[in-house]
């Protein structure tokens, strides 16, 4: 095959990721060997490639790659995510486009809809994933929905159900009126708000002054839910009010002055207007006083029948005209401006409204006490370890979770509900009937007459289980498969989702298999752009994966991303390091041309390629040692520094120039095999992160067998040997005197054909390497000196002075007018910096660090100074 001139990465990405599925080089089938086991987080069945999906599952795809090639069984299993709130607002979004309102089709019409929504759209995100390079088992692709994943859900709300772990009740939900469905905690993003404050008269009854309290709320439009106002019993300023009963504004409705040490004197007046049906702690007031709860809105967030006022119009323009009407009838005293948190909606970005409803819940105190031992004594690994504080934290104050929602989209919870009252939790229609006729002892009773509930499950009751169900280990406990692949190895997703995924998949996989879900977790940063902005489709900031891919191909992008990626650290995003991606595989393409390009002869191997090839092997195999352990801690980003330096500065840089035979010379065969192996073992270290630009040149280096792959190609680069430390010191020492020896060239204007001369004052500590610094310097001979000569440019070595001679190769008038400009310039910016200190108001008044750095000025001038004197006594 021929190489062509320039790296082309359209054409390389099409042909080898079509290469890798047609020889299903990502499949995996339990065997002998130790399993790597990666479950991709499932993406949205509604999203495209976005930032976040580009940097993780790069992630991924490296740790994946690396195993392969360590001889693992590696299994990166795909799929993708029902997404209950996100897809069904998309099918209703799409509907009412047609003219149809959900309202309008029975649940089993919608879902076919959605269906129809999931099938035109699930694939997409998945398909752009292999443009990305990502070897998943695509045979594997599940989808939490799909058959296996749905039955594994509904067996395991039935258990739970069956141990007392699952209870309906009414409580205080989170509801999104958007969705108009009930959200967990998890569910809601707070966000600072410039709010306003009210001050609302509340009229004492019976009072003969007309005396009134002052209410301060953000929420004047929920005073039609208002039962009782609550007071602290030692709040002294209102101790007036004890025992007396208050008018509520506009509504008019009596309510009683209870007392609390809940309430807080020092917020607004003391006084607290408690509506227990529309705020979480006058929920808990409303339980403990025993008081009403009378519930104002609708389920979209406009007032119900029940508020009497302001019926049918949405909350927040009763905000706006409640003020209004408050100050028309005198019982509006004032409005302040006030910041408060405000809770969102995660999914729909609406504020959330505080409302009783009957739900499902999920006892979490039992899932807390599995879950935290294993993180906090490190038997699952956190990258960072930052982050188990945090868990730590939610767990040791959860909450139960609401697992119901109200939509049509999603696994139906199986409760079925009987004719007299009361329900039966089974897994079939079937078995639901013969509890129900076993409960009610009605022989007769068909399924027809059970009602099975509305709700579907939170999406997050199916992903909780992701690592399980994927190998069936729910439905069938104990298979081939589960015993093989699990617990997984590792798991990469976004801090982020924390308690949503990581911390309950921990929980499922103790109650469900009694081993933790995965070894380690990574968390990626949140991807930013270089001005520290998140990426978002509102700021415009957010660029297309795809599109930088068409531009930098998607080797470079990989590495961009990977060159600003910490763990857990957020990622400031510029497309000039896909651009430095860009380049550095036309840097790797280019020196395999120059390698493969070169003529051979069998002739001797010259002694400077020699020890450049034993130096480069050396190198090679400390660096490989170095990728372990920063492997090992999740430190992906310098892994792929240390990489992208030994190919660029130490192989590209230095070995190929040592080992290059002069122009129009062949070089020997011995170096030519041994270059190509060290191209070999480079483009293993570097596929992971670039797998296929390596897999291209992989190809070229030999003649190949079909359905061979640098992907399952064994490493051989071996441990360190014991004289490798010494030989990669010695020659760290031979680089310094070549790149010194190049400085004085470069600092005399000496032209780089001009051969030189160099003295070594007392001893060449490195005689041995002589011949790699005539060559890589052009120096024509090195002499052992008692004392250097005159006309010379110095510079040490460790503790060995080298003077290069300088002879009649410099304009030496030049070269002193070039430093006398240089020493008067110095001197002068030395006597401003002198002055400046010599000022004791300054040096008395300003930073300690702005001291320091003038000092430092000062030392640094004194240094240089010094230093051209000596210059200019020699030149003269």
């Amino acid at each position: 095959m021929e190489l062509a001139t320039k790296y082309s990465p359209e054409e390389v990405e099409k042909k080898w990721y079509a290469y890798w599925e047609e020889n299903k080089l990502f499949a995996s089938k339990p065997d002998g060997r130790k399993p790597y086991t990666i479950v991709i987080p499932p993406p949205n069945v509604t999203g495209i490639l976005h930032m976040g999906h580009m940097l993780n599952e790069t992630i991924q795809d490296i740790l994946v790659r690396r195993a392969r090639m360590e001889g693992k069984n590696a299994c990166w299993v795909p799929g993708t995510d029902h997404a209950s709130i996100a897809t069904e607002a998309k099918v209703v979004n799409r509907l009412a486009e047609q003219g149809i309102k959900k309202t309008e089709l029975t649940r089993e019409e919608f879902l076919k809809h959605a269906w129809a929504w999931t099938e035109e759209h699930g694939g997409i995100i998945l398909k752009q994933l292999r443009r990305v390079g990502a070897s998943c088992d695509w045979d594997r692709t599940a989808f939490t929905m799909d058959d296996e994943r749905s039955k594994s859900v509904i067996k395991v709300f039935v258990d739970l159900y069956n141990k007392g772990l699952i209870y309906r009740g009414v409580r205080m939900v989170n509801w999104d009126p958007k969705a108009q469905t009930a959200l967990s905690d998890e569910e809601v993003v707070y966000k600072e708000e410039h709010s306003k404050l009210y001050y609302l008269k509340y009229m004492v009854e019976g009072d003969p002054d007309g005396r009134y309290a002052i209410v301060a709320t953000t929420r004047p439009e929920t005073i039609m839910g208002d039962t009782a106002m609550c007071i602290n019993p030692n709040d002294e300023k209102n101790t007036w009010l004890k025992g007396k009963r208050v008018i509520v504004p506009l509504v008019g409705r009596s309510i009683p002055v209870i007392e609390d040490d809940y309430v807080d004197v020092e917020f607004g007046t003391g006084c607290l207007k408690v509506t227990p049906a529309h705020d979480v702690n006058d929920y808990m007031l409303g339980e403990k006083h025993n008081l009403q709860s009378i519930d104002i809105f609708n389920d979209n967030g406009t007032l119900s029948e029940s508020a009497g006022l302001y019926v049918g119009m949405d909350r927040f323009e009763v905000r706006k005209q409640i003020e209004k009407d408050l100050a028309d009838a005198g019982l509006l005293e004032k409005i302040e401006d006030y910041t408060n948190n405000v809770g969102f909606s995660e999914r729909t970005n609406v504020p959330i409204e505080p409302k009783l409803s009957m739900q499902w819940f999920l006892k979490m105190k039992h899932f807390a006490d599995l879950a935290l031992p294993p993180v906090m004594n490190d038997e699952i690994k956190f990258h960072p370890a930052k982050y188990k504080n945090t868990y730590r934290h939610w767990l040791e104050n959860i909450k139960d979770w609401c697992i119901s929602r109200q939509l049509w989209w999603g696994h139906r919870i199986p409760a079925y509900y009987l004719p007299e009252g009361g329900y039966v939790v089974a897994e079939t229609i079937e078995e639901a009937l013969k509890l129900a006729q076993k409960k009610t002892g009605n022989v007769n009773l068909k399924a027809e007459d059970l009602r099975q509930d509305e709700d579907a499950l939170d999406t997050w009751f199916s992903s909780w289980l992701w690592p399980i169900s994927l190998f069936n280990g729910i439905s069938n406990p104990n298979n081939e498969e589960i015993n093989y692949y699990y617990p997984t190895s590792d798991l990469v997703t976004g801090p982020d989702i924390i308690f949503f995924w990581v911390a309950r998949m921990i929980m499922a996989g103790y109650e469900y298999t009694g081993k933790m879900p995965f070894n380690n977790v990574y968390f990626t940063g949140i991807v930013r752009d270089k001005l520290g902005r998140k990426m978002s489709k509102q700021l415009g900031n957010s660029p297309d994966p795809l599109e930088l891919i068409d531009k930098f191909g998607a080797d470079g992008v990989r590495v961009g991303m990977m060159l600003c990626a910490p763990a857990g650290n957020d990622i400031l995003f510029d497309e000039t390091l896909c651009e430095q991606g860009r380049n550095f595989c036309n840097k790797i393409w280019n020196a395999f041309r120059l390698v493969k390009g070169w003529q051979t002869a069998d002739v001797q191997q010259p002694e400077t390629a020699r020890k450049a090839v034993e130096w480069m092997s050396a190198k090679i195999r400390k660096s490989a040692e170095e990728l372990d352990d920063l492997y090992s801690k999740y430190r992906i980003s310098e892994a792929l520094m240390l990489v992208y330096r030994l190919f660029w500065d130490e192989f590209s840089s230095w070995y190929l120039e040592m080992v290059k035979p002069a122009y129009g010379q062949p070089v020997d065969n011995e170096t030519y095999i041994a270059t190509l192996n060290i191209f070999d073992n480079l483009l293993h270290l570097l596929h992971p992160f670039m797998p296929f630009i390596t897999e291209e040149l992989w190809q070229h280096l030999y003649d190949r067998e079909d359905g061979e792959s640098i992907m399952v190609s064994p490493q051989n680069i071996g441990k360190p040997e014991e004289k490798d430390n010494q030989m990669l010191s010695e020659m760290e020492q031979v680089k310094n005197i070549i790149s010194s020896v190049r400085a004085v060239r470069n600092q005399r204007n000496i032209a780089q054909k001009q051969k030189l001369n160099i003295e070594v004052v007392g001893n060449n500590t490195f005689a041995k390497y002589d011949d790699l610094v005539k060559k890589m310097a052009n120096v024509e001979n090195i002499s052992v000196v008692n004392a250097k000569s005159e006309g010379t440019s110095a510079f040490l070595i460790g503790t060995s002075e080298y003077a290069v001679q300088l002879g009649n190769l410099i304009d030496k008038e030049a070269e002193i007018a070039k430093a006398e400009a240089e020493l008067k310039h110095l001197e002068g910016f030395l006597a401003g910096v002198e002055k400046k200190l010599a000022n004791e108001r300054f040096v008395q008044n300003a930073p300690e660090s702005v001291v320091a750095l003038e000092r430092k000025k000062q030392s640094d001038a004194k240094t240089k100074i010094a230093a051209l004197k000596e210059t200019l006594a020699a030149l003269r």
